[in-house]
């Protein structure tokens, strides 16, 4: 048997040290580096050498995934498909963001399709997990539950004949090894108890459903190497304010990464929203200065977002950069372009940007429409009527090409919308939307309507 060892293991990161230390020289947190004990330390004598495994080639007899629907359209988009058996699935967002919803809403449904499915709560009573259903209308589904958080114990309840093919996990803060003394929620923990139920889980076909916290930056409680071990990675998105929710798939083994489901909090749980585009736009205040629409990507998916600018004059030294929904950095980077190659001075003046809808846009095909926005509510003069726009933007100013441009137009004449600003070299193959094609951020001058007069 191996000897017990410590381990000074940072709660941030889980950096590893030999001895104490007041600051984690990888994340930069203070006070996070606390000993852990294990019995699954290893003992430093030599042991005897492994066996001899047998390598085979790629070229091999495999059989084709097989995926289970769970009935909620855009959770099977999300996931590539539906649930595949064996897999391990993490699921995080912030507290009450609807991660336990979304996973007791697919759990009824495969149980209402004759699987054999099982909800095993950390932090709840079997109680209250039966008032949350009541609540949501899903009571009569045959679904098992257990209250329970020792490991061992839950997959020796597993590991039965005729056990559970789905299996929910919520959460893994809350689950424990008994060889490790540190207490739940410490990333030995959670490394330890994530490993043996993804070992049980891919040993017996199971599969595995793990809600996950989220630290107060947004990621993922526990260690880095959890979002590694587990087959796919969802987050939702979203304010517990605002009724839409965002599930995106961060890494998926089994289908595309980046790929989005659009949800909507109900008084039942969560309801899906099979086109986010009309939704997202459904608000929009008509042909308004300040405000552009997006043709923008998600995975597979093209989806049409209000991109909203607003530019205000101020006393202050220091101007604020408010954002929400892009990337900070990079509305600095379209500023500096602004100011240096079209001649728009906004270094002493507030700037707002907001992504409608509650939508996080990360790809730089967006460029162009909060440029866009940016000059007209300087100018206070909106784009034609009817109007989507993309394109990434250079250092020199270049309006470059982006991918699946097809895809976004045929998406926002779906919506109908008629005309476009877009790259130069983008071919246009439907010849009743107008397209206005561009070069240069200068080029946009000449495409905004008269200004507004100012109620």
């Amino acid at each position: 048997m191996a000897k017990k060892g410590g381990n000074f293991v940072c709660q941030e990161c889980g950096t590893v040290y030999k001895k104490w230390s007041g600051k984690c020289g990888d994340c930069g947190a203070w006070d996070s580096v606390i000993e852990e004990l294990s019995d699954r330390g290893f003992s430093n004598t030599t042991t005897k050498s492994g066996k001899k495994l047998e390598f085979v080639l790629l070229d091999g007899d495999t059989k084709d995934v097989a995926r289970a629907s769970t009935d909620i359209a855009e959770l099977d988009r999300v996931l590539g498909g539906g649930l595949v058996r064996g897999s391990a699935i993490l699921i995080g967002g912030d507290p009450g963001i609807g991660k336990s919803t979304i996973v007791l809403q697919a759990l009824t449904n495969l149980a209402n399709l004759s699987k054999n499915t099982a909800y095993i709560s950390g932090e709840e009573s079997v109680d209250q997990v039966r008032l949350r259903a009541r609540r949501l209308g899903l009571e009569k589904s045959p679904v098992k539950l257990m209250s329970a958080t020792n490991v061992k114990d839950i997959i020796s309840s597993l590991d039965v004949a005729g056990g559970p093919e789905v299996v929910v996990i919520d959460s893994i803060q809350t689950m424990f090894v008994e060889e490790i003394t540190s207490a739940p929620g410490t990333v030995s923990q959670v490394r330890a108890s994530a490993h043996d139920l993804i070992s049980f889980a891919k040993k017996k076909g199971v599969t595995l459903l793990i809600v996950g916290h989220v630290t107060k930056e947004g990621q993922i409680a526990g260690p880095k190497v959890l979002e590694h071990m587990v087959d796919t990675v969802l987050y939702f998105e979203g304010e517990r304010g605002h009724q839409f929710r965002i599930l995106r798939a961060v890494k998926n083994r089994f289908g595309a990464a980046n790929e989005i489901g659009v949800f909507e909090m109900q008084n039942k749980g969560l309801v899906e929203v099979p086109n986010p585009s009309a939704l997202f736009l459904s608000e929009r205040g008509g042909n308004v200065s300040g405000a552009t629409v997006f043709a923008g990507m998600e995975g597979t998916r093209p989806v049409l977002v209000e991109v909203q600018a607003l530019v205000a004059p101020t006393t202050m030294p220091t101007p604020r950069r408010a954002v929400v929904g892009w990337d900070s950095n990079r509305l600095a980077m379209i500023i500096a372009i602004l100011n240096t190659r079209y001649g728009l001075f906004l270094a002493d003046k507030e700037v707002y940007l907001n992504i409608a809808g509650g939508l996080k846009i990360n790809e730089p095909a967006a460029d162009l429409a909060v440029a866009a926005a940016l000059i007209s509510s300087v100018t206070n003069k909106p784009l034609p009527e009817n109007c989507v726009i993309f394109g990434e933007l250079g250092l020199s100013g270049e309006v470059r090409m982006v991918s699946q441009s097809d895809i976004r137009l045929k998406e926002s004449e779906k919506l109908g919308f008629l005309k476009g600003i877009v790259p130069k070299n983008i071919k246009n193959e439907n010849k009743a939307f107008i397209l206005q094609k561009i070069k240069h951020i200068r080029e946009l001058s000449s495409l905004f309507q008269p200004e507004k007069q100012v109620a």
